[in-house]
């Protein structure tokens, strides 16, 4: 089969070995593939994929089932249309997906669009719910709101019934991003996330919980003006990985800050949360409450050129690979 590999930092579609099944593995035809950051951070060397995976970047896809071994549990079979998450090899023809891992394409979604569901999705669920608790009500924060990420994250948190604020580079990409309903777009080449939430906290209205992607200094420039017992959870440190935090803040706010990552969970953690996607989030998919935005459809083939819209900054949702 063919598959993108990773050579001098570029990606190559190029031959490599069929996937080989193993115990409780199906295999999947993949018609799509969505990119993720954490894919970008593969090719520079920085974000290796767990023991077993292949060397090949891509951790959500959609496809066809085209085999099932006799004996394997969750009643797959063949021809049936899934989503999967992967701890790599997405960007590939097939795909040996774990049982536990396939999720069925929610009904009304076409293939390139359910392949943006399962890591994206299941990292929302994690951080909202699992790290989060969040609760109706809560007041939010979102950074990066013309990400891929929170393209679905603003979304699934509304549906929670949170109060959500985000931040944008500018206006172009704050308009970009309008049909996705945050409470509060800011703008931040005009204004400081901090100064923000100093004015929602006078206001009556506290952070509880936030979901950050940057990081950098302003992570402690924020913390005076959140709510008691609010979670801070950081997900990656896209401006920077040093922030000075005042510590007495910390504690007499009992303030929460969580690290953490999706591809480092447990199989087991990450079957839950996927089926926990499909029992919460999947209806609300259905009625059109939730929806995947895409920013483009690209073949695989131009995975390079895909990786270019995140890496620069262009895409305000998820960027696509498909397969013919």
């Amino acid at each position: 089969m063919k598959a993108i590999i990773i050579k001098d930092k570029k990606l190559l579609w190029s031959d490599v070995a069929d996937p080989i099944l193993k115990e409780g593995e199906v295999l999947v035809k993949v018609r799509a593939a969505a990119v993720n950051r954490a894919d970008l951070m593969q090719v520079e060397g920085n974000y290796p994929p767990p023991p077993g995976a292949p060397d090949w970047p891509g951790l959500e896809i959609a496809g066809e089932i085209t085999e099932v071994p006799a004996g394997t549990p969750g009643g797959w079979k063949v021809g049936d249309q899934v989503c999967a998450l992967l701890g790599g090899g997405g960007y590939a023809q097939f795909a040996a997906v774990h049982h536990s891992m396939l999720m069925p394409v929610p009904k009304g979604l076409s293939l390139a669009e359910a392949s943006a569901l399962p890591e994206a999705y299941a990292t929302a669920y994690l951080n909202l719910v699992i790290e989060g608790g969040c609760k109706p009500g809560y007041n939010f924060l979102m950074h990066a709101g013309a990400s891929g990420l929170a393209s679905v994250i603003i979304p699934m948190a509304r549906a929670f019934g949170l109060r959500v604020i985000t931040t944008v580079i500018d206006a172009e990409k704050a308009a970009q991003i309008t049909h996705l309903k945050a409470d509060v777009v800011v703008d931040t080449s005009k204004e400081n996330i901090a100064d923000v939430l100093k004015r929602e906290a006078d206001a009556g209205r506290p952070l509880n919980l936030a979901i950050d992607c940057l990081g950098g200094e302003k992570v402690g420039e924020c913390f005076p003006h959140v709510a008691y017992a609010c979670r801070w959870i950081m997900i990656a440190t896209l401006a920077g990985d040093i922030s000075p935090v005042n510590l007495r803040t910390m504690f007499m706010k009992n303030i929460r800050l969580i690290g953490s990552t999706l591809r480092s969970k447990t199989p087991e953690v990450k079957a839950q949360i996927l089926a926990n996607l499909v029992k919460d989030v999947w209806p609300k998919i259905e009625t059109g409450e939730v929806r995947p935005t895409i920013y483009k459809i690209m073949p695989i083939t131009e995975a390079n050129a895909a990786h270019a819209l995140l890496r620069d900054g262009v895409s305000a949702g998820k960027v696509v690979l498909t397969l013919d």
